[in-house]
This record gives structure tokens, C-alpha cells and sequence, in this order.
């Protein structure tokens, strides 16, 4: 019997399984369920063309994967969703804990107008419907740092529905091209945020910390368009970007301010959805795209070999790589939800419903909120192509990166070199020095001024390409210092004297007869050798170009 093999043929769209051999299995489970209830999600996948790299070959079987995300963003608030007690992150544990918050007898919510605010601000970046009206409700579960034994969300009408993300995937060989994507956003709704189980393994306890029980949520369910990890990696990147640029919230990962619960399926292309499982609290993008695509060749790997998929709840391993089990996937039923006695239904306005004589402080108008939107992260690089000639991929990366698009605003405005030159040395030289030290753009020992001068020198010529990277190590070493400064200390300034340049270029050549005669029976390499020998003489204080041109001349001659 062949021994299974999982080939991925295209990244994001089919996935290919092949016994060595030529042999395949067709004992598999019959996928039973969805991705998601009624049409909305079949369609979706419907509607997606399925490219392979080849045509299958006998003995394979076609695979489509189906992702959707439920993401969890912390609302960049001073206070709670429904008290008073203040967010930060770094406090003493449960030193921010108010009575509601922990549960007390008789302690009432009181609706948080900021975390309302954020709802409608990001439904509106995310082209969703704005339900005037939407209820509250509590979502019945049992865990230690959950102390209501219950969680006030929306279930039933959330304050936000219908909207999509459009985000772009790089694809090609060189992974240079863009290509444009959207996934439905089926809703946008508030909820609290529990508190953290810190498991002590030494001493066999578990202890908890509230300041987190309470915290605003935005959870955005994404619909299951999405095809594999690079995908929805891709996505988060996104709504990550649009979330801090409307200032909803920080969508730090690292700080657990953005989670994202992870929904996979797969199927035969043609037949119905499979059954899904879900992968919890993935905390960066990086992980995300590999706990997807670990899950759906294991899916593949298990309906293959005879086996079924249980619709259940895992996590994912980093250290290992995989996904493992965790529970039984709940349903709507074990969380016996029911409308929060405690909050009347929260009811919205816009310009034209908006009561008169209405105290603007006690509503929230929806025209009022889509004013004060911001510019989006998808017009931002269209401008940035569109003005400065760069490549997509380029205007991708200096706002992926936070502060490196001001930074590069601020060296375009202090320098005479062309854009391009500016994106090259901002994305290539100094982000790759942050990522080499470890450093966030505004850690850095290089300021936008220095680096616009350095540019500037080079632009006038007063400095050579390996003078400039020379300068630029100086400049990230020793702070405080101007280019022009460490230039003069280092003598790095190019050689203005052409006839001593005549001079050296003519010594060389005189004492290099055989490369000169290698050079005239047309090899390509040795003018190079001679350039390097001049340059060596010169301490690279001479400029490559103005140095090929005078020994072509002399060769000439």
C-alpha cells in the first residue's frame, strides 16, 4: 500500500494528494457540515476560481480548503466596556479591578460611549451596514477567570453586518506581484474580554489576573473566503493596518490586543463543505499562516486515509509546528445565550433620524463618526505609487512597518534625491539594520535629517555608493555625529582632481600589461580587475563609473 503524500500545487488555492506509486486511497470520511451555515459560505467558494500549477495526474485527488477568521481586537480605550477601571497592559495583576469586573452582587454595567465610538468607525472602514439599533446579550460558559460565569456580547444583532476587507496576497516566483482579494465581513460586534489563567507548573496551580476581565473587544467575523494561511495572514495584516490607522485600536499581537480564532475546512471541489475545526488564540500572522496550512494538509492527510474530521476546537503548537485537540467544539446551545436583563437595546442616529434638541453628548451619530475617518491604508499606498513611481509591493511594505512611511516622509522632505533612490535606501539599508538590531523605526539611532543629508551627498557626488554604506554604519554607531562630519574625519569624499586620477588610472595600467592584453582580446572581467586597482589606490575616494571611463579612454588611445 502507498504511503501518503501531501504536495501543495499553488499556494492559496488547491491542494494535491498523491500515493507514491501512482496508488491513491479513497476510503474517506463523507465531509458532513460547513464553514459556515446557509449559502453565503458554498458560494463564496463557488465563485473563486481554482487554479493548479498542473493538471492532477492518475492516481491524485483535488482538495479545496475554506478559512474564515473570528478576530478578536482590544478597543484602545482608557476604561472598561461597562466600567470605570482604567486598561494597561503592564499593571500589577488585578490592580485594576472594579466591583462589576469582578462580579459582585448587585453591581450594574454602564455602557462604555468610546468602545461604541470604535464599533461604528470600524464598520464604516469596513463598508458594513450599521444597524440602528442592537441588543445585548450574555454568553454562558464556566471558567475561573470568568467569575459572571458569563460573557455580555452580541449575539442576536450586533452593531455592525455586511461589510468585506479587501487585502492583497503577493504571488509569482519573486513574489513581487499583488494580487487583490475581499473577504466578507459577516459582522462586527462588542463584547467583554475575560481575565488570564497564569498556570505556576512548579508549584501545580493556577492563578488568576481580573485587569483584563471587562476590557472592550471588537470581535470581526470574517466569512470563510479565504484559502489558505498565506491568505488569511494576508487579511489580519490588513485589518491590523486599518484598525491602528483609525485608532480603534493598538492591534499589538504581541500584547494579545488582536487574537484571531482560525475556521478550516476541506473538501472535493464539486461537493459539499467539509467539517470544520477551529484553531484558537493564534497571536501573530506568522503563526496563523502556518497553523492553517498545517490543519488542512492534517485534514487531508486524515479523510485520506479513511478517517473523519471531528468538528472540535484545537490550538497550535509553535514549538512543534502542529495543531492539538483541546475540547469538543461548542455549539449555540451550550452557551444558552439570552438577552442581558442589565442593558436596554442600544439604539444609534444618523443626520436625518437624529431628534431635535437632542444633547449631542448623550447620542452617537453615525455621519458625525464617518467625518472623522481617517485616511485608509489602501488609499495611502495608492498615493504613494501614484506620487512617488514606487512599486506596490514597496508601498506595502513602508506602512507594514510601524513609523517607517514618516520616516520616509521625512527624508523625502529634506532631501534633493529621487524617490526612488530615498525607498531603496530606506526599505533595503535602514530596515534591514532595524531588523538585524531588533529595533521598532522609532528606536532608531539614525534620524531622518542624517540620512537625507547622507543622501544628498551622494546625490551631488561628493561621495561614492560604498562611501554612502561606509557613512551610514558610522551614522548608526556613533549618534550625535552629521555625514559631512564623519566624511571629512574618514576622508570619504570622492577625488575632484581628475589629472591625478589621469595619472593613477595610466600607472596602473602600465603595471598591469596582462590584464591590459586581456581587456583588448575582449574579456569582459578585466576591466573590472583594473577598476578595483585603481580604486584600491585611491582608498575608494574615486567615483567607479568616472574611473572606467578614463582607462576605456586611455586603452583607446
Amino acid at each position: 500500500m502507498a504511503t501518503p503524500v501531501l504536495r501543495w500545487c499553488c499556494p492559496g488555492r488547491r491542494w494535491v494528494f498523491a500515493g507514491i506509486g501512482g496508488v491513491s486511497r479513497h476510503g474517506r470520511g463523507v465531509p458532513t457540515g460547513s464553514t459556515s451555515s446557509g449559502k453565503r459560505g458554498q458560494s463564496s467558494v463557488a465563485q473563486q476560481p481554482l487554479i493548479t500549477a498542473q493538471k492532477p495526474r492518475k492516481g491524485e485527488r483535488e482538495w479545496a480548503a475554506v478559512v474564515g477568521l473570528e478576530i478578536h481586537a482590544q478597543i484602545a480605550s482608557n476604561s472598561k466596556l461597562f466600567s470605570g477601571s482604567q486598561v494597561d497592559f503592564a499593571a500589577p495583576p488585578n490592580s485594576l479591578v472594579s466591583f462589576f469586573d469582578a462580579s459582585l452582587p448587585g453591581t450594574l454595567p454602564v455602557l462604555n460611549r468610546r468602545c461604541v465610538e470604535a464599533a461604528v468607525m470600524t464598520g464604516l472602514a469596513l463598508d458594513c451596514h450599521i444597524n440602528r439599533r442592537s441588543l445585548f446579550d450574555r454568553k454562558h460558559y464556566f471558567y475561573a477567570d470568568l467569575p459572571a460565569g458569563y460573557q455580555i456580547t452580541q449575539q442576536r444583532l450586533p452593531i455592525a453586518v455586511n461589510g468585506s476587507l479587501v487585502y492583497s496576497v503577493c504571488v509569482g516566483k519573486r513574489r513581487s506581484q499583488m494580487v487583490t482579494k475581499t473577504a466578507g465581513v459577516k459582522q462586527i460586534q462588542l463584547e467583554q474580554d475575560s481575565g488570564k489563567s497564569l498556570h505556576d507548573s512548579l508549584r501545580s496551580q493556577t492563578l488568576i489576573d481580573l485587569n483584563r476581565a471587562g476590557v472592550g473587544l471588537l470581535e470581526v467575523v470574517l466569512e470563510p473566503d479565504m484559502s489558505c494561511g498565506e491568505e488569511a495572514a494576508a487579511a489580519i495584516r490588513e485589518l491590523q493596518l486599518i484598525l491602528q490607522a483609525l485608532g480603534t485600536s493598538q492591534a499589538n499581537m504581541a500584547e494579545g490586543q488582536l487574537r484571531v480564532d482560525a475556521n478550516i475546512s476541506v473538501h472535493n471541489p464539486g461537493e459539499p463543505l467539509g467539517v470544520r475545526t477551529e484553531v484558537k488564540n493564534l497571536n501573530s500572522a506568522r503563526f496563523l499562516a502556518k497553523a492553517i496550512d498545517y490543519e488542512i494538509q492534517r485534514q487531508i492527510n486524515e479523510l485520506e486515509n479513511g478517517g473523519k474530521i471531528l468538528n472540535e476546537t484545537r490550538s497550535f503548537d509553535y514549538k512543534l509546528g502542529c495543531t492539538v485537540p483541546m475540547r469538543d467544539k461548542e455549539g449555540k446551545q451550550d452557551y444558552r445565550f439570552m438577552p442581558e436583563p442589565n442593558l436596554p437595546p442600544l439604539l444609534l442616529y444618523d443626520s436625518e433620524s437624529l431628534p431635535t434638541g437632542t444633547d449631542p453628548q448623550q447620542v452617537i451619530n453615525i455621519d458625525q463618526l464617518r467625518e472623522q475617518l481617517p485616511e485608509l491604508p489602501r488609499v495611502t499606498r495608492e498615493k504613494l505609487v501614484q506620487q512617488y513611481g514606487m512599486l506596490p509591493e514597496h508601498s506595502f511594505a513602508l506602512l507594514n512597518e510601524v513609523g517607517l512611511l514618516e520616516f520616509f516622509q521625512n527624508v523625502i522632505k529634506e532631501t534633493r534625491a529621487e524617490p526612488k533612490k530615498v525607498t531603496s535606501w530606506v526599505l533595503n539599508t535602514f530596515l534591514g539594520f532595524l531588523k538585524q538590531q531588533n529595533l521598532a523605526v522609532s528606536e532608531s539611532p539614525v534620524t531622518p535629517s542624517a540620512l537625507a543629508e547622507l543622501l544628498d551627498l551622494l546625490d551631488r557626488k561628493a561621495i561614492s555608493s560604498s562611501a554612502a554604506k561606509q557613512v551610514f554604519q558610522e551614522l548608526w554607531r556613533s549618534k550625535g555625529k552629521t555625514p559631512a562630519q564623519i566624511v571629512a574625519e574618514k576622508k570619504l569624499e570622492l577625488m575632484q582632481d581628475a589629472e591625478a586620477l589621469e595619472q593613477l588610472c595610466r600607472s596602473t595600467l602600465e603595471a598591469h600589461p596582462q590584464v591590459v592584453t586581456d581587456v583588448k582580446k575582449g574579456n569582459p572581467r578585466a576591466i573590472n580587475k583594473l577598476i578595483g586597482l585603481v580604486r584600491r589606490a585611491t582608498l575608494g575616494r574615486a567615483d567607479p563609473t568616472v574611473i572606467k571611463e578614463v582607462l576605456e579612454r586611455q586603452l583607446s588611445l
